[in-house]
């Protein structure tokens, strides 16, 4: 008997959870449909690309929503379980709240570690494809910017032309060897900067033991100065922040190849928050069903399932914003990002395992 009872519940409980990733899916194509053909209106492309694109990128939101639709998906299940009197049933040969509870849990929290090692690596290779085909068509690209093995490297438009910045790879708000080349808008040399070392904390950059080259009529005059400054679009924080998109790195990606990352100019603080936020999923999933299971198993009466779907909402909001304060928090270093990632999981479940133990009596 306990073997069916398993099985019940593993079969409903996984179908309930396909059910809700779908509609979360077809919610998902719908918005995001409108977003692209607005993108590509003024381009002769196919329906088609905007169509395949939605397709491809979708599946990786729908991860990012995963903690929420185990939630919605753990409480549709059990209020369907107690309407239905099969929680009573269950309750009669042995099966207590708390063990129905840890299977559902634990099965939340295999499906955690599947996303990880499974699933997330082919939805960073669709969100990779997507980003490079958006980036084909993009017709108001003024700026480009590249971190790899050679160093920075920055094109950016200005008021008499453009300019190109090359520097060694960034790890901080100093950058070393930087070499600035001035071109007018007619792609011809102005001037060509030298400076052993820059400060872009900020949107002026200052440089040091700076040598200037300009160009007029074919001959270079050149000239030493201790400090120089530069106004450009970017500054340390916005450098990283353009690597910070971690989506189109697998879990698997950042776990092998952490170092390496780093030396190609990562910031360090974001791939260890990126790295935390995958790792912490299965255990997400674990106390969201935790909560799912508290609002759900606290009374065997049938009654307005209004109320709980209320709660339910509340529930998921207050902890949609309590992640996101505690990654604020991070991100203007009150504590450090990996911290920041592992609090709401931890207080989450501190406070889960009070509930869990009381709906245990019930």
């Amino acid at each position: 008997m306990n073997k069916v009872l398993f099985n019940y519940l593993f079969t409903g409980y996984t179908k309930m959870i396909l059910k809700v990733i779908m509609i979360a899916y077809c919610f998902g194509i719908i918005l995001n449909l409108f977003e692209e053909i607005e993108f590509f209106k003024n381009s002769n492309s196919s329906i088609l690309i905007p169509m395949s694109l939605t397709a491809l990128y979708v599946p990786n939101i729908v991860i990012k929503l995963m903690p929420f639709i185990i939630f919605i998906a753990s409480m549709w299940f059990l209020l369907k379980l107690r309407d239905s009197s099969d929680l009573l049933t269950m309750k009669v040969f042995g099966y207590s709240n708390f063990k129905i509870f840890f299977i559902l849990a634990f099965i939340s929290f295999m499906i955690g570690w599947i996303i990880l090692f499974a699933v997330n690596p082919v939805t960073s290779i669709m969100v990779k494809y997507y980003e490079q085909t958006k980036s084909n068509f993009s017709r108001d690209i003024d700026h480009l910017i590249s971190v790899n093995k050679n160093g920075l490297w920055i094109k950016e438009n200005t008021v008499d032309g453009y300019r190109i910045i090359t520097a060694d790879a960034t790890k901080s708000n100093v950058i070393k060897n930087v070499i600035i080349f001035n071109l007018d808008e007619d792609n011809m040399l102005v001037n060509k900067i030298h400076s052993k070392e820059a400060d872009i904390s900020n949107n002026e950059w200052n440089l040091k033991e700076v040598i200037i080259h300009k160009f007029k009529d074919g001959i270079s005059y050149q000239s030493s100065l201790d400090k120089f400054s530069i106004v450009s679009k970017y500054n340390y924080h916005k450098i990283s922040v353009l690597f910070k998109n971690f989506d189109t790195m697998s879990f698997l990606e950042l776990l092998l190849n952490y170092n390496d990352l780093q030396k190609k100019g990562y910031n360090k603080s974001y791939l260890d928050q990126n790295l935390n936020s995958m790792l912490s999923m299965p255990f997400f999933l674990f106390i969201m069903t935790s909560l799912a299971s508290i609002l759900s198993m606290s009374t065997l009466k049938k009654s307005n399932n209004f109320m709980f779907i209320v709660v339910g909402l509340i529930t998921v909001v207050a902890v949609y914003y309590f992640k996101d304060l505690s990654l604020a928090l991070g991100q203007t270093n009150r504590i450090s990002l990996s911290l920041a990632v592992w609090i709401p999981i931890i207080a989450i479940g501190l406070f889960s395992s009070v509930g869990v133990l009381q709906i245990n009596e019930k």
